[in-house]
């Protein structure tokens, strides 16, 4: 066999044997996930085949690294390739999880592929029932109301946060402001490239409050922390279609370009809510034309999407500012695609057709 072909397997047995992580295991033994209790389980793969280059080729792929017991839980990844060097890294701060690979000058044809299965249940939050939750630690608490490269908390952003929120009594009440105030200013712009880039200081300043998940939601993370509350994009991937009728709100099997970006805000007495402004706008742009926030399709997801999830989708992590290991080049603003680089700099990203990357998903029956 050729060195450099390999098969990784954590705790993995073949493409039908993914083993179930520790921490799923834990949290509830035996974890059996089934339709009868709300659980589906899912797999996406990842390939890159990239064209013969004359220096050394990086790739840098996404892994899921959220794993909460409640929602979504971690069942494992194989990967194979022709990589001279592959290996899963961990970001210290965050815990984002990628499968770092990399070939030497001069290969024909580089190419890696990962499959991650996991498993997912949708989210719904009941925000009549508080119940007695532990406090965010210091340090937790203080990484989600820090300020990032994008996300800035004074000037503007905080400004905008106090007229949002003023006259607010608890972070629930500052929550639910911020999230009426996305909702009825900002609007979905289909020509931004990819999900945008999240920088919401430009976007108030400018006064142009339109982009896609990652500047909208983005915009609700950087205000909710303005305000004192903790609050994290979550990075992620589409992965099947809605089985509540939307069609703007899912996507399957080829999900190259299905990017999406939602958030979470930490409210007392509730943990980490769900939200996503981002996804209501998407609703009045594309489920159907003419649509307006008055519409009763639109005024229904508005209600559902402050505090609830349709788990047609994967978490991948909550990171800033990443770094990507043994990169000659800047951080990046989030990790939501695949990334590349060599010699002559960083691959396009958001173009999987000159990067050549394919992400598919399916469901898995057991």
């Amino acid at each position: 066999m050729d060195r450099r072909v390999f098969l990784k397997t954590a705790t993995l047995l073949g493409a039908s044997a993914f083993s179930l992580s520790p921490a799923a295991k834990a949290a509830d033994s035996p974890f059996k996930p089934s339709p009868a209790n709300g659980w589906r389980i899912f797999e996406v793969t990842t390939r890159a085949e990239l064209a013969r280059t004359d220096s050394a080729t990086r790739v840098w792929l996404p892994l899921p690294s959220v794993d909460e017991a409640a929602w979504i839980r971690t069942m494992g990844n194989l990967w194979q390739g022709n990589a001279a060097t592959a290996q899963v890294s961990r970001d210290p701060a965050y815990g984002v999880l990628m499968l770092a690979a990399s070939w030497e000058a001069g290969e024909a044809t580089p190419a890696i592929e990962v499959t991650s299965r996991f498993a997912t249940r949708d989210r719904a939050i009941d925000l009549h029932q508080p119940g007695k939750v532990q406090a965010l630690d210091p340090a937790t608490a203080k990484l989600y109301t820090r300020a990032t490269e994008l996300l800035p908390t004074d000037g503007i952003v905080r400004k905008t946060a106090a007229e949002i929120t003023r006259g607010s009594r608890t972070d629930l009440d500052k929550a639910q402001a911020i999230y009426e105030w996305i909702v009825d200013q900002t609007a979905r712009n289909p020509k931004t490239r990819g999900c945008g880039t999240g920088d919401i200081r430009a976007m108030l300043e400018t006064g142009d409050l339109t982009g896609k998940c990652a500047d909208l939601n983005a915009l609700y993370v950087g205000l909710a922390r303005a305000s004192g509350v903790p609050a994290r994009d979550v990075y992620g991937i589409r992965i099947a279609d809605s089985r509540f009728g939307y069609k703007s709100l899912g996507k399957s099997v080829d999900i190259s370009k299905a990017q999406h970006c939602r958030a979470e805000v930490w409210l007392t007495g509730f943990g980490w809510l769900p939200v996503d402004p981002a996804d209501v706008r998407k609703v009045v742009l594309e489920e159907k034309p003419g649509l307006t926030l008055q519409d009763e399709v639109v005024v229904a997801v508005r209600e559902r999407l402050f505090g609830a999830w349709e788990m047609n989708w994967l978490a991948y992590n909550v990171a800033h500012d990443v770094a990507l290991p043994g990169s000659t080049g800047p951080r990046i603003p989030f990790l939501m695609y695949p990334q590349g680089e060599n010699a002559a700099g960083r691959f396009d990203s958001l173009d999987p057709e000159t990067f050549r990357y394919r992400i598919t998903s399916r469901e898995v029956t057991v």
